[in-house]
């Protein structure tokens, strides 16, 4: 299995409810790393398995939607607790639509699964790695 992975970075607050939370009830911020790891069992015809310039764009896209932004206001996150594993979640989703309109090339139509990975720092990190999910929406 061939990988390849692409990575950038988000600076979000949120706020999470539920007292197994403590004090990250209040509304705190964040910056994560997230990598986006894409993997296929075969190279396109130009020995590539994604556009790696078009999997940067998209990972940036999808991260432009709620970058800078408290994710308790967002519609696309109402009533969630936007935990590190959620937002891998919904970011994995997001890629694998990215993936089905044809955004990431040839290449993107052999991928098989997609691994997102969210760092909150050297010491903790949360992923979320599946199969290409066919009617993506997270």
């Amino acid at each position: 299995m061939y990988s390849l992975t692409v990575a950038d970075h988000v600076m979000i607050a949120h706020s999470f409810k539920g007292e197994a939370f403590g004090p990250a009830q209040r509304v705190h911020g964040a910056t994560f790393v997230v990598e986006a790891e894409f993997r296929a069992p075969a190279l396109d015809n130009a020995n590539l398995l994604v556009d790696i310039a078009a999997a940067r764009v998209e990972l940036r896209r999808t991260l432009d939607s709620f970058d800078y932004d408290n994710l308790d206001n967002l519609p696309q996150f109402a009533g969630q607790n936007t935990s590190t594993e959620f937002l891998c979640f919904h970011v994995h989703g997001l890629l694998c639509a990215a993936l089905a309109q044809g955004k990431l090339g040839e290449g993107g139509k052999a991928v098989q699964s997609v691994k997102v990975l969210l760092r909150e720092s050297p010491l903790a990190w949360a992923s979320y790695d599946a199969p290409l999910r066919k009617a993506a929406t997270a």
